[in-house]
């Protein structure tokens, strides 16, 4: 890869440079308005109180009854909890620290209180001083347990994060991608001086979201004109033999994604494709929203097999950059059929 472009940790980065995403970042550990985190959240916590029943109790019978009568509890407090949390996110990662953990498990005290007068809706429970102490002390430790795995899980995923954009810098700025760009605006500038200036414009522009923060986030209508100025320098390149056909629906346009989700597919299309095939080849690129999720779809026509062989680093890297910001409410699939493959995105909106 050419070094002009290999960002250097612990350079100082000036605008418009790759900048790797800080270590720590308090605005993403309170991001719990996820299906996946929810749901490790209510395994990890019931099976802790399982464990700590079983302990408590002298028979399998007392120890259903005991986990009918916590999980009312338990349950109706942690996702009290996670919703108050990512309700306050922004308001909860402008705090210091201290006052993050103390206003937590203080909320975790009260959603444990709350879910203890639910429970007493349907059957009256003695409560005296100890139960309810006891009570605030649970959901403050099991909150403050909370907290370290969320700050735990953040700062294991900034590793990962940032090697996905040290990666997708590999694989998405290709030396012969460059040098075949500016062989075509070389050929161009005598010919039609206006169409050179253009194509520049374009690969100038990809070159920015390439080396932008892999962090951010983008709108889907931002990576359509994205995907949109990399097809028009290879349509300079291919001509005809690139037959590109657009279905957009409007309405999926403001769903959130990470940048460069579409341009790495729609680049392997062209690549495997387009490229391999003296009469070149169709890309077809769809989005429509359905009820509550977004479908893109990018499907390109199989020809010959293409004239290098990749090592999967793009479709690895949508995967993991999809999970990372999606978890299990995203889904990436890959299909070959009858002379046409597809990658499809479906993704919360």
């Amino acid at each position: 890869m050419n070094r002009l472009f290999e960002p250097r940790i612990g350079d100082s980065q000036g605008p418009g440079q790759a900048q790797l995403p800080p270590l720590f970042d308090a605005a993403r550990v309170f991001d719990v308005c996820h299906v996946g985190l929810v749901l490790r959240a209510v395994l990890g916590v019931q099976g802790l109180l399982a464990l700590g029943l079983a302990l408590a109790v002298k028979s399998f019978a007392q120890w259903m009854q005991a986990m009918a009568v916590s999980t009312v509890v338990s349950l109706s407090a942690l996702l009290l909890w996670l919703l108050l949390v990512c309700a306050a996110k922004r308001v909860l990662a402008r705090l210091a620290e201290p006052w993050q953990g103390l206003l937590l498990m203080g909320l975790g005290s009260l959603c444990a209180l709350l879910g203890w007068q639910l429970l007493n809706l349907a059957s009256q429970e003695p409560t005296g001083a100890f139960r309810w102490v006891s009570l605030g002390l649970a959901g403050a430790a099991t909150a403050g347990l909370l907290w370290a795995w969320l700050k735990q899980r953040q700062r294991l995923q900034r590793p990962a994060d940032a090697m996905a954009q040290l990666v997708e810098l590999q694989a998405r700025i290709r030396p012969h991608f460059l040098f075949n760009t500016l062989n075509s605006a070389i050929a161009l500038v005598r010919l039609d001086p206006q169409k050179a200036e253009g194509l520049l414009e374009d690969l100038s522009e990809l070159f920015r979201v390439a080396l932008a923060d892999s962090s951010t986030v983008v709108s889907l209508d931002e990576e359509i004109e994205l995907a949109r100025r990399y097809l028009d320098i290879e349509q300079i390149r291919f001509g005809e033999r690139l037959r590109i056909h657009w279905q957009l629906d409007a309405a999926a346009g403001d769903a959130r994604v990470p940048p460069l989700l579409l341009q790495p597919l729609v680049e392997n299309a062209v690549r495997h494709g387009v490229e391999p095939n003296d009469g070149g080849g169709d890309l077809q690129i769809r989005t429509r929203r359905i009820g509550s999720e977004v479908e893109i779809l990018v499907l390109n026509s199989v020809g010959l097999p293409a004239r290098t062989t990749g090592h999967g680093l793009a479709l690895r890297n949508v995967r993991q950059r999809l999970r990372l910001m999606h978890d299990v409410a995203a889904r990436f699939e890959l299909s070959l059929d009858e002379g046409q493959f597809s990658a499809r995105i479906v993704l919360p909106h």
